[in-house]
């Protein structure tokens, strides 16, 4: 509705105007031009088509921006890039704000005050303020009038590095290998990466096949380290391969318990005779696959395998593990499975055999009490875009086709590419851009700051983080519904303290709604060189799902040694509410799990001690011999995990007894299910499993010692 107003009125505001004290002038430094001059402007609501929101910044005082006629009310400028803040001057129309904020904004959506303002009385109001932001407001408490608010001008000052805004969207840089069925030499492609990337254990290769809509016939794409392969599909039958997608163990001479950092991801696969094979040990995820037919996740000749992790899969056949010492497998479906060795757990998957750990390898249950699939990037026509799946509760089966979720244009990512500064991604994720790192290694001379709710950071192919100079690799405030996915973090050469903070420390907050989730999100400590870490993951945040993880402290590699890779703690638990699906962490030298929050669980947990203690003194604490794989604080109430195996191989000396695999509170809230403890060949020994109950290990048979339930 346009405003009307009497001559009178106008004649009286006017007077009142001419009145107003000296202090009401504007300051010296409006000469200058302000950083909000000719920037876009919005608002809550325009008055009507001649009182727009640009007006208010357009450097002439004979514009005005005006509201509609009710609190609150709000005026946004964004500077086009980080600024410090140092004074907003507001000239106000006879319709002004009585009582209203100054607010600043890295990302447009989450607001610190600058300044309150209460009693305000019209004119030019010049406010001193300092903060750093892109976004400014002014936001309308009270209004001083029956009409709306009213500026002729909104007049922001302050410095910016000159840096322009990062833009988002773009190319997915030269590791990047995006196919249609009609592409040509498709088979020599998959090859060639093959053949460089093999055996390069901890090379720097990082590639990223990502398949387009169709399909493929006559493929096998044999995936090396630091590899994946993804169909661009919204659901996986929309990528066909008339093939195999293979994972085998020739370059170890058959043995695939290093068959690790490599993925596949939202495809369907008919196989070439009948089953797949993915033999592939830790930090080498399944997800989101239609296998028609089976799946063998054994190496060619049936040697070792120490995988592994399938989520959101649908296995129409038989699934084979044969080998494979241990399996986490959720919210699926298989047509069956044929046996386990140690340690086979399954939540969510329809097709699973029942429980039977006190005399087999399996622990079964109905459903996966909360989850959220990984996000993943798709092709909506000509344009990328990355799909966010919905939390689940209770989850059975997979989730699509259903596809409950959000889509974000890749335009609102900062898709980063080797050589890409830590300043540079801290400036995209401060002007609210997601991330979606393209394969590479990135250097870090600065902790990147996830500080926005919502945000996601997403890696293609592995793509690797290495902290330098000791800082923090990432850390992310304790904010709603962050979503970490699909990256490694390699320790540098000077020690971090926390190479992926999750929650500040102190975290209080309530994330049930829309909780943060870390999914095949991987740390390594030594192995491509030497690297120093206190503690690799601690998730101070409440509510967190860490859904397939795989923390790791080298044992073999480069820059190995007890002291030349130290790393005291895997993973550190401080928030409440805390579920992890699918938790490996290994060769830690005290605890590799330190749970200290309430109501945490755990479905499924793998670990090996470090095989490199050089001696049972160098792991004695408290009077006990050995950290235990898996502590839960003395304080804590309330605890439930299911299906966890520990293995010691004290190679540099075998005679350490390591006291448990796992220590844990007595009380009634404490419930452990499904336990074992492994000497591997003899190598070292336990005690116990739990505390002290459980038998002792003994002899070289790498024979489990089993707890059922405890207490």
């Amino acid at each position: 509705m346009r405003r009307l107003r009497s001559l009178g009125v106008v004649l009286a505001a006017m007077a009142a105007l001419l009145a107003l004290p000296a202090a009401h002038a504007p300051a010296a430094q409006a000469a200058d031009a302000p950083l909000s001059q000719g920037k876009t402007a919005t608002a809550s609501s325009e008055e009507n088509a001649g009182t727009t929101a640009a007006n208010a910044v357009d450097g002439n005082t004979g514009t005005r921006w005006s509201s509609a006629f009710t609190d609150d009310q709000w005026l946004q400028v964004d500077l086009g890039a980080t600024a410090q803040v140092s004074q907003v001057v507001l000239t106000w129309e006879t319709a002004y704000g009585k009582d209203y904020k100054v607010q600043i904004s890295s990302d447009g959506s989450n607001w610190t005050d600058l300044q309150s303002v209460t009693g305000g009385d019209g004119g030019t109001d010049t406010l001193s303020v300092s903060g750093q932001g892109r976004y400014v407001r002014m936001l309308g408490v009270h209004r001083a009038t029956q009409w709306g608010y009213s500026l002729w001008e909104f007049q922001v000052y302050g410095t910016t590095t000159g840096t322009p805004p990062v833009q988002g969207g773009g190319d997915l840089g030269p590791n990047v290998i995006v196919v249609d069925p009609s592409t040509p030499n498709l088979q020599a492609k998959f090859d060639s990466v093959f053949a460089q990337q093999e055996s390069a254990q901890f090379g720097t290769g990082r590639y990223q096949f990502l398949l387009k809509p169709g399909t493929y016939n006559g493929i096998n794409a044999q995936i090396g380290f630091y590899t994946s392969i993804s169909g661009l599909g919204l659901n996986p039958d929309d990528t066909q391969i008339n093939g195999d997608v293979t994972v085998d163990a020739g370059w170890f001479n058959g043995n695939a318990t290093q068959n690790f950092w490599r993925s596949a991801e939202n495809l369907a696969i008919t196989p070439s005779n009948g089953t797949d094979r993915w033999a592939v040990a830790q930090a080498a995820p399944f997800r989101r696959i239609h296998v028609k037919g089976g799946l063998n996740l054994a190496p060619n000749g049936y040697g070792w395998a120490s995988g592994g992790y399938i989520a959101d899969s649908k296995i129409d056949g038989t699934v084979g593990p044969y080998s494979q010492q241990q399996w986490y497998t959720r919210d699926s479906s298989v047509g069956g499975w044929t046996n386990g060795v140690w340690n086979m757990t399954f939540s969510g998957v329809q097709g699973a055999p029942a429980t039977d750990f006190a005399t087999g390898s399996y622990t079964t249950l109905d459903n996966t009490p909360v989850s959220r699939e990984k996000p993943f990037l798709y092709v909506d026509g000509s344009t990328y875009k990355v799909f966010v799946p919905a939390k689940r509760t209770n989850a059975r089966g997979v989730s699509w086709p259903a596809n409950a979720g959000t889509s974000i244009p890749l335009d609102q990512f900062y898709v980063v590419k080797p050589g890409a500064t830590a300043a540079t991604i801290n400036q995209a994720l401060a002007q609210g851009l997601n991330l979606l790192f393209t394969p590479g290694i990135y250097h870090l001379d600065q902790t990147i700051d996830v500080t926005r709710a919502n945000t996601v950071v997403l890696g293609l192919g592995l793509a690797t983080l290495v902290p330098d100079n000791g800082v923090d690799a990432m850390h992310v405030a304790d904010v709603d519904g962050v979503k970490l996915a699909g990256f490694l973090i390699d320790a540098g050469t000077v020690n971090s303290d926390t190479l992926l903070r999750i929650g500040d420390p102190g975290s209080t907050a309530d994330h049930s709604a829309n909780p943060t989730t870390m999914q095949d999100v991987f740390v390594r400590i030594g192995g491509a060189g030497p690297g120093l870490a206190t503690n690799s993951v601690v998730v101070n945040s409440n509510n967190v799902i860490i859904d397939h993880t795989w923390l790791w402290r080298a044992d073999h590699g480069s820059g190995v040694g007890w002291t030349t890779n130290r790393a005291d703690y895997g993973l550190r638990v401080n928030g409440n509410d805390v579920l992890a699906t699918g938790l490996f962490v290994e060769h830690f030298n005290k605890y590799d799990v330190y749970w200290n929050g309430e109501r945490g669980r755990t479905i499924f947990f793998q670990n090996e001690k470090a095989y490199d203690a050089p001696n049972a003194a160098a792991i004695t604490h408290d009077g006990v011999v050995g950290y235990a794989a898996y502590k839960v604080a003395d304080t804590v109430t309330t605890h439930e995990a299911w299906g966890l195996g520990s293995y010691c191989n004290y190679t540099a000396d075998p005679t350490i007894v390591q006291s448990n695999g796992f220590q844990v509170p007595t009380g009634a809230g404490i419930r452990m299910h499904d336990l074992l403890v492994i000497s591997l060949g003899g190598m070292g020994q336990y005690g116990h499993v739990v505390n002290t109950t459980g038998s002792p290990t003994s002899g070289t048979s790498t024979t489990p010692s089993k707890v059922v339930q405890f207490p």
